[in-house]
């Protein structure tokens, strides 16, 4: 792990003096009349010490802001704990990350909460890092690493991300976006839980990375084919329901039903799946079959599950593995 942590020996990004940029530099010159023109007022800007790209440190009102439209569904819960806690310490002290949206407003891709948390609070002016880049909006999903979104949240984030991006990118190919949307499998089971809220997609998890890779067909063919997938899905868990629910009639109540059932008719169960080749582009490895042919084995063995097989001690086991750290 100590080498891994290493610092890099050529540092990189831009001195304190090329950070500086006044806030009526031309990069941010149109940035700061929508500012204004909103209510707002800009405060500073500077250059991204990474990128260098210009970002501008505004006050905007609260209503002058909305989330994107792809973004994770509002938590009620966490948005009155986390206005609690801003109350609490007196502070709202995080600028929004703000971008111009495709309906000429201004977005917020990664605020949701705390927007709505300064909407109870009553506030009148949050303030925010406005990019001129537009694209940022579909790419800060990848930053979110401290704290992961559970599978829903992100599974869901990432299927209404890829809409948006193939009505305004048709002609690119899925695969350009890998960054954006993190790993394939978010993409099937997105639609899946589109369609279900409910979805156990966990116990499809070891299933999918097996199976599921991006694709070099463009963002809205690829998606038609993931439809046609997350149908099958949804075919399969029906019979894995099915299934759960005559367990249960033979006395079963343990809480890895589910898992169980998925693993028992999960057809790369013991198939160790490829590395992909590290580079500067990293590749996918290849699949260890195709995932049409994988749906088609998996329905076929939870069409003939003979529940008669199971035992308490197969369901011991289960618990017990599912209970091992990660």
């Amino acid at each position: 792990m100590r080498g891994k942590l290493a610092p890099r020996k050529e540092q990189r990004g831009l001195s304190a003096i090329e950070i500086v940029l006044d806030r009526d530099a031309p990069e941010v010159a149109a940035l700061a009349q929508q500012v204004a023109a909103r209510g707002g007022a800009p405060i500073g800007a500077y250059r991204e010490p990474f990128s260098g790209r210009p970002l501008l440190l505004a006050a905007l009102p609260v209503d002058a802001v909305q989330p994107t439209p792809f973004q994770r569904d509002l938590s009620p819960t966490h948005t009155q704990r986390l206005a609690a806690k801003i109350e609490e310490s007196a502070s709202f002290l995080d600028p929004l990350i703000v971008v111009r949206g495709e309906d000429g407003g201004l977005w917020t891709p990664n605020g949701r909460h705390r927007l709505a948390a300064a909407k109870v609070l009553g506030l009148k002016q949050i303030t925010a890092l406005v990019s001129p880049d537009e694209t940022l909006a579909f790419r800060i999903l990848a930053l979110n690493t401290e704290k992961a979104h559970n599978l829903k949240d992100r599974a869901l984030e990432v299927i209404r991300m890829a809409r948006s991006l193939a009505a305004r990118e048709p002609r690119s190919k899925e695969s350009e976006f890998a960054a954006q949307f993190e790993a394939p499998e978010l993409l099937t089971l997105g639609i899946v839980y589109e369609r279900n809220a409910r979805f156990g997609g966990g116990a499809y998890g070891s299933f999918l990375k097996k199976l599921d890779r991006f694709g070099e067909r463009t963002l809205p063919a690829s998606l038609r084919e993931r439809e046609g997938y997350a149908s099958r899905i949804e075919q399969i868990d029906a019979e894995v329901t099915r299934i759960v629910k005559a367990l249960q009639e033979r006395g079963f109540r343990s809480p890895y039903l589910r898992s169980y059932v998925v693993a028992r008719v999960n057809p790369v169960r013991f198939v160790r799946a490829k590395q992909g080749k590290k580079g500067r582009a990293e590749r996918q490895a290849a699949p260890v079959m195709p995932l049409a042919q994988a749906l088609t084995r998996m329905a076929a063995a939870a069409h003939r599950f003979d529940v008669g097989s199971v035992s308490n001690a197969d369901l011991a086991l289960v618990a017990a593995v599912s209970a091992e750290p990660d």
